[in-house]
């Protein structure tokens, strides 16, 4: 078994070649940039309950901002109605700000942070 540190190899054409066994390489700038992006909290994205909606136009919104299914948007929809809200995606920012602006295309209420 080899138990020497793991280099993940580079990009071709940036950087340090890729190492051979038992070689340390300093990574280009890219490369850095891309793991730092990996370690950043995730975003969350929010709906609160605002008793303007229908369960199922609630619902139908959510199949189209997240992809779930009927039943999936119906159980969100009851534990919005039940606890004031609900997490409904966790991803990156850009991800989770798509995700804002379909649902509140209706309307809904709805709130973007980093966790």
């Amino acid at each position: 078994m080899d138990f020497r540190p793991r280099v993940p190899a580079l990009k071709s054409g940036r950087g340090t070649p890729a190492p051979g066994p038992g070689t340390l390489t300093r990574p280009d700038l890219e490369t850095i940039d891309e793991e730092l992006v990996a370690l950043e909290p995730p975003w969350i994205t929010t709906l609160h309950n605002c008793d303007c909606h229908t369960f199922e136009q609630v619902v139908r919104q959510l199949m189209k901002a997240i992809g779930c299914s009927e039943s999936e948007g119906w159980e969100i929809a009851w534990q919005v109605h039940n606890t004031g809200k609900a997490v409904v995606k966790v991803g990156t920012r850009e991800e989770c700000q798509r995700v804002e602006m379909i649902l509140r295309e209706i309307g809904l209420v709805v709130t973007v942070s980093q966790s």
